[in-house]
């Protein structure tokens, strides 16, 4: 059974589902097993040390694409992506089906895109930024809730996916809280045309990081999702392990006056961002006492750890 909205229609898919780009987490196994479930899957540029591997990633993921199932990756679209450049002309010499952009402008990105078919999503937490994007002609807003892993947004999905179609006149893809099926008909029954999903898909077989890290999305649950800024100088959810609540989620009071330094806060924030994930790419890729794992509160539902397309079952 398949279930036709305007997402499936935009990438030529069974399923309104893109498996969220999730940063150390997303990789060429757990794509694959998307688009052979019939949805689309999308991975982070950033995943790739190299612009080689992020070649070759494109290359097998071409290879491997079948009817019914689609592929994309996400680029940070700020000037901190010093690959930025590199990535976009990857993405657009090899072709991809669809491009998520993050944390920017995604101008660029929709001007060399859209010429070769390749459509263009572009993450969105606001109305203003939303009009913004949508001014520059990208394909749909990609709505990041309150209920998203990582980086989220302060609306509830609900509230955001009603202001955005009220006042924009793409369409709108929801990210954020959704752990089954009805969570996924929810917010289709809001506006959303699909929904991107991410963290249910940590504990999964084909998932990079550590059994730990996997287990904990089994373990802990919606209520042991904590915001902290000690990552990036940005909120973003974590679970709520013994590490977490030892070193607080606050910044300290140090950092909290080097940030309102109009000077120093760039810097303040690139020193942070770089030590958090360098503490985060530790956590999720082996057992450690520092234990940053990043997460949504729809692990809620994750029992236990299996194949991507066992997962998949849960929305469909």
């Amino acid at each position: 059974m398949s279930q036709k909205t305007p997402l499936t229609e935009l990438l030529d898919i069974k399923h309104p589902i893109i498996m969220a780009p999730m940063f150390l987490v997303s990789n060429v196994a757990m794509l694959t097993a998307g688009m052979e479930s019939g949805i689309a899957a999308c991975v982070p540029a950033l995943n790739y040390r190299t612009i080689e591997e992020l070649k070759a990633a494109i290359t097998e993921l071409k290879a491997a694409k079948v009817p019914g199932g689609a592929f994309g990756i996400n680029l940070i679209v700020n000037k901190s992506n010093l690959k930025y450049p590199a990535q976009l002309e990857a993405a657009c010499e090899l072709g991809v089906d669809f491009i998520i952009t993050s944390l920017g402008s995604p101008r660029q990105v929709i001007e060399s895109a859209k010429p070769k078919g390749i459509k263009v999503f572009c993450d969105v937490v606001d109305l203003a930024y939303s009009k913004k994007v949508e001014a520059m002609g990208c394909d749909a807003l990609v709505a990041v809730n309150n209920q998203a892993g990582g980086h989220r947004g302060d609306a509830t999905p609900e509230a955001l996916i009603k202001e955005l179609n009220e006042n924009c006149t793409i369409p709108v893809i929801s990210a954020g809280g959704i752990a089954d099926k009805a969570d996924l008909d929810k917010m289709i029954s809001y506006g959303a045309i699909g929904a991107s999903i991410g963290s249910p898909f940590i504990a999964s077989e084909e998932a990079p990081v550590s059994q730990e890290y996997k287990q904990a999305c089994v373990d802990y649950g919606a209520d042991d999702i904590v915001m902290t800024q000690k990552i990036s100088g940005t909120p973003c959810t974590v679970i709520n392990t013994p590490y977490v609540q030892k070193i607080g989620t606050e910044q300290t009071w140090l950092e909290g006056i080097l940030n309102k330094n109009k000077k120093l806060k760039k810097w303040v924030k690139m020193i942070r961002f770089a030590k958090g994930m360098r503490d985060t790419t530790k956590a999720a890729q082996g057992a450690t006492y520092k234990t940053v794992w990043v997460a949504g509160p729809s692990i809620e539902k994750t029992t236990a750890i299996k194949p991507v397309k066992e997962i998949i079952k849960r929305f469909i």
